[in-house]
């Protein structure tokens, strides 16, 4: 059982285990089938407002994040991270980005809470 982060642009390795795309929006000029996604739950990625703000310079890493779990503790976001939590628990899963900022950025908040 483990949580990694990758860029979706990164070609998919067998320790992988189960790839989950964790933006809003399909990374630009990636082919579905180079990408090999088992999961997209866009529900469960950054608002379009928080995301904004965030990219925008009006907020720190550490606010960025509270404001993140947040609207993951919301009943829709909260679903879909049980439903990736369970499959955390069965092996290993890749939270993949289209993310050049991998250490603050949104797929980093969501592998700190799914990590067991």
């Amino acid at each position: 059982m483990s949580v990694r982060v990758r860029r979706v642009y990164e070609p998919p390795e067998p320790e992988d285990g189960v790839r989950v795309l964790v933006d809003r929006l399909w990374p630009r000029g990636l082919a579905k089938e180079a990408a090999r996604v088992d999961e997209w739950p866009k529900e469960l990625t950054p608002s379009t407002e928080l995301r904004r703000w965030y990219h925008a310079g009006e907020g720190s890493p550490e606010e960025f994040a509270r404001r993140y779990e947040a609207e993951l503790a919301e009943p829709g976001a909260a679903e879909l991270l049980g439903r990736v939590r369970a499959l955390v628990a069965e092996g290993t899963v890749t939270l993949v980005t289209a993310s050049k900022n991998l250490e603050t950025g949104h797929a980093t908040v969501l592998a700190r809470l799914l990590r067991p």
